[in-house]
């Protein structure tokens, strides 16, 4: 601790000190030592006075070593902690300053809470770990791509299913678009993306993973080797035909931008569900739609040019038709299509031994031929295999086979005395 004869002074006030001195010296004038410092005329004359009076320590503010007069009452910082140990406890710093304002109309900035809540044990201070990447610039034009990825969390908090967060971000503004699934797979994937374009439009491109979802793992046939191309998945074959450039990340810190995202939502989406008692998917999507626009709002950022590069669905476009499950399938003699463990009797009389089944994002199903539906119905029961018909029971017989003393075997030497004797009875 310093001594009464020691002065603490930063080096702002040692600087100034200098110049005063140079003033009282004589060697600078009043008007050069307040354009050195910055300080007017009126605060110059103060300073010496002042410095006068009571020697070098004339320039140490009078309030150092004291409490700030802006300093929150203690009543308030026990109440804000009260509060949010009661309601939201595990919240960052940032978000429960938001919160305690919209809820509490309690103002408190997030460094103070921060400040706080470190003292009294409820927040610990986190260690960022060091960039070891690249950055990469963002795009300039809106729509120019589209980072697309899905996040596996539990994220109603033990209330429902655990589910994944299809979400999307605009490289160029960081808006962000998402909706909740059961999983992660070809339907979701298309079925948000029909969703995103139909409030957006068409992206340039789109940033993916590896996921078998979006990259076929199949191999290709000698068609696709001949033309120099790679087996697509129906994700990727819808992309194609929506004209959308596809590019795949090599590693989950390549679309860092979605990556962060997730880490954020999973900490502020989640803990504003858990104030409403969300627990169902379609909750959730219901309250995506109003903590979104805030969300944009408040972290959304401008593009470095104005003009929008999504492209608005033309009209007549059927996207279900493109944004579908398209699976070959053999017609058989009997006019049947087997598919997904189902049985199909197509109605229609076609000279062909191959159709094509869409399964549409809507959960309906149609049989094609060259592009054109055809008639069918589903095979509820399958007929049995015929029985052969009932015989009447037959007592099976066996032969009996006669002893060797049976007289039926010896009826060739009884039957000479046997005529002897008749021949002599007849008169």
């Amino acid at each position: 601790m310093a001594g009464k004869d020691i002065i603490m002074a930063s080096h702002r006030e040692l600087k100034r000190l200098h110049i005063v001195q140079k003033v009282i010296e004589g060697t600078v004038k009043q008007v050069e030592a307040g354009e050195l410092l910055w300080l007017s005329d009126r605060q110059i004359r103060r300073i010496l006075k002042r410095v006068r009076e009571e020697g070098a320590g004339g320039v140490v503010h009078r309030l150092r070593g004291k409490p700030s007069n802006r300093q929150m009452p203690k009543k308030i910082k026990s109440k804000v902690i009260a509060v949010y140990r009661t309601k939201y406890q595990g919240f960052g710093p940032t978000l429960a300053s938001e919160k305690l304002l919209d809820a509490e109309k309690l103002s408190i900035s997030d460094e103070t809470l921060r400040k706080w809540l470190i003292e009294s044990g409820d927040w610990k201070k986190g260690r960022k770990r060091k960039a070891h990447r690249q950055w990469r610039e963002r795009k300039h034009h809106r729509g120019e791509m589209v980072q697309i990825d899905g996040s596996h969390h539990d994220w109603f908090e033990g209330r429902g299913p655990e589910c994944v967060f299809m979400g999307y971000i605009d490289d160029a503004t960081g808006r962000v678009f998402g909706r909740f699934y059961g999983y992660e797979g070809t339907i979701p994937a298309m079925d948000s993306f029909k969703r995103y374009i139909r409030k957006y439009g068409t992206p340039m491109s789109v940033y993916l993973d590896k996921h078998t979802t979006y990259k076929s793992t199949a191999k290709p046939s000698i068609e696709e080797e001949l033309a120099g191309t790679e087996p697509l998945s129906e994700v990727g074959r819808a992309m194609k035909e929506l004209a959308v450039e596809v590019i795949h990340a090599h590693s989950p810190q390549a679309k860092g931008r979605v990556e962060r995202l997730f880490k954020t939502l999973q900490d502020r989406l989640v803990k504003e569900m858990r104030l409403v008692n969300i627990g169902t998917i379609e909750e959730a999507n219901r309250f995506l739609g109003e903590f979104l626009v805030k969300y944009n709002q408040r972290f959304a950022v401008a593009p470095k040019e104005r003009v929008d590069l999504h492209q608005k669905v033309p009209k007549g476009l059927n996207l279900d038709k493109i944004l579908c499950i398209r699976t070959p399938r053999a017609l058989r003699n009997d006019f049947t299509v087997a598919h997904d463990r189902k049985l199909y009797q197509v109605l229609d009389a076609v000279r062909t031994k191959k159709v094509v089944v869409e399964e549409r994002i809507n959960g309906t199903m149609e049989i094609l031929y060259k592009g054109r539906p055809l008639k069918f119905r589903e095979i509820l029961a399958r007929p049995g295999k015929q029985q052969p018909p009932v015989r009447p029971f037959r007592f099976k017989r066996t032969p009996v086979v006669p002893s060797r003393s049976h007289p039926w075997r010896q009826y060739k030497t009884l039957l000479p005395d046997t005529l002897k004797r008749t021949a002599e009875a007849i008169p």
